[in-house]
């Protein structure tokens, strides 16, 4: 056991770290959860109007692939159904981003094997880092199941427990490409694009099937946590399939840390080219954040094909349901029912682009931190024209996003590709607000620069369970988003996306002001 020396205190230091990160997602990740009883309640009050969506779910497979199969007409059914998928992938994103954050990203940035040096086990790092996902996962089941006990105390705990277990088993596999990488980046983009390919299995397997029985769902964590059928005559034995997969995960990479120095991996980092391309700070720039612009652009385009591809049904599925159609209207605004829905989802495609384009501006705290940056800066290169690299990646590729959600949307849809493309750009105001803010954050206060994911983590709540809980105005104009013109549908308000362009440029302008004139962190 001398190889688990010192885990203890490496999981309290752990937790201290990520005091801000954990509770953020997972109170994200609860409240989205926990505001679906009464909003479905609502929406669905009467049994006939249960009856009628589950009708519509059998019979319509592109929401059955968006949201899956729905197995019976409780409301806590109905609400595992609404929100599992996506507090499932919520829960893995916490999960992956913990485990690579204490294991890949210490090594990377030489903290390791300073740490290593002291009285630490040779497992101490990667057993902490499992345990705070663990303690991430288990707040998370606890705090549902407490939540949602009111509707069926077996169907609360099955559906917190296969959060939960989702949860560990992205954590899990996350360890193991943590061991074959050098990058923590690539670590968590690997990991990330597991979860994205079990979406896509999860989404052609439910399309295909009514009761989620098609392979393809099986094939899926995300598909497993829905075959647990919370609420809906409890399968107990599928939790076995994920502790079965986290065990086997987790001792694998056990294994494989127990078989490399620290700072090795297995897979060895292909070497660039013999006469290089990097003959700017932009172009360093780029060749660390295409990966992350290309898997955000291949996301947004599928997602806005799928969402297009659902807009003619939308109208179906609501049906005279007065109370969907209201939300569908404090999301997406004052319109019909299919411009509603078209506004809606831009919309929330506008929140998601704010979690990309912090995660972008917060590249220049990883390079400063991880000592990168000064040998760049030795050079010369000054601090405006460095960050600016970084900048133009992070600001200009979340345009390119939203552009390409659009056309996603036109290929979807097959209708209206103006309106739709122009819904989708307009976001991009409120999108550079929350990247200004986290320019603002790591120029003046890099220590409290990772504040920037509370910040769009704030957004994304309120702009995806404010309008769902009714919350006053007031509440909404908090965010950004909440001030943009309801497009399609509405009309178009170039005071509020002008007056947003204004306050990002500030913000920028402020932190590459402070940038310039502070120390760089050691």
């Amino acid at each position: 056991m001398t190889s688990l020396v010192g885990t203890g205190v490496l999981l309290r230091f752990n937790l201290r770290r990520d005091r801000l990160m954990i509770p953020v997602w997972v109170a994200v990740n609860t409240l989205m959860v926990l505001s679906m009883p009464n909003t479905l309640k609502g929406m669905y009050g009467t049994e006939a109007e249960r009856a009628d969506l589950l009708h519509q779910v059998a019979t319509n497979s592109s929401f059955r692939a968006l949201i899956g199969p729905v197995f019976d007409d409780s409301l806590g059914a109905l609400t595992a159904w609404r929100v599992g998928v996506y507090a499932g992938a919520l829960a893995a994103v916490t999960g992956l981003l913990v485990v690579v954050r204490h294991t890949r990203d210490e090594e990377e940035t030489g903290r390791q094997e300073l740490i290593a040096s002291g009285v630490v086990g040779r497992r101490a790092s990667l057993t902490a880092a499992l345990l705070a996902a663990a303690v991430a996962s288990g707040v998370l089941a606890l705090l549902v199941t407490a939540g949602l006990a009111g509707q069926g105390v077996a169907g609360a705990l099955a559906f917190g427990l296969g959060l939960a277990a989702v949860g560990m088993l992205f954590a899990t596999m996350a360890a193991i490409v943590a061991q074959l990488t050098e990058s923590a980046r690539l670590a968590r983009g690997l990991t990330a694009g597991v979860l994205g390919v079990a979406f896509v299995l999860r989404a052609s397997g439910d399309s295909a099937s009514t009761d989620g029985s098609s392979v393809l769902t099986w094939l899926s964590p995300l598909g497993w946590l829905s075959q647990l059928r919370p609420f809906a005559h409890e399968r107990w034995w599928v939790l076995a399939l994920f502790a079965v997969a986290v065990a086997g995960q987790g001792a694998l990479a056990y294994v494989l840390a127990g078989r490399r120095d620290v700072g090795m991996s297995f897979v060895a980092t292909r070497p660039g080219p013999p006469v290089g391309r990097l003959g700017s700070a932009g172009a360093l720039a780029w060749r660390l954040q295409r990966g992350a612009v290309l898997g955000w652009s291949i996301g947004f385009f599928l997602a806005g094909v799928v969402y297009g591809g659902l807009t003619d049904g939308v109208a179906d599925l609501v049906g005279d349901n007065e109370k969907a159609r209201e939300i569908f209207e404090r999301m997406g605004g004052q319109s019909g029912i299919t411009d509603a829905f078209l506004a809606s989802m831009t919309g929330m495609l506008g929140l998601v682009a704010a979690l990309y384009v912090v995660a972008s501006v917060l590249r220049l705290h990883a390079e400063e931190t991880s000592m990168r940056a000064e040998p760049v800066l030795a050079n010369a290169v000054g601090r405006l024209r460095w960050a600016s690299g970084h900048l133009v990646i992070a600001f200009g590729g979340s345009a390119l996003i939203m552009l390409l959600a659009g056309l996603g949307f036109a290929v979807g849809y097959g209708k209206e590709v103006g309106p739709v493309l122009g819904a989708c750009l307009v976001q991009v105001a409120a999108v550079w607000v929350v990247g200004g803010l986290a320019v603002l954050l790591y120029g003046l206060a890099p220590r409290v620069a990772p504040l920037a994911w509370g910040v769009a983590g704030a957004v994304l709540l309120i702009g995806w369970v404010g309008p769902a809980l009714d919350v006053p105005r007031t509440v909404l104009d908090l965010s950004p988003f909440g001030h943009l013109p309801k497009l399609p549908g509405g009309d178009m308000e170039w005071g509020p996306v002008l007056v947003l362009l204004g306050l990002a440029a500030v913000l920028v302008t402020g932190g590459l002001t402070g940038l310039r004139r502070r120390d760089l962190t050691t």
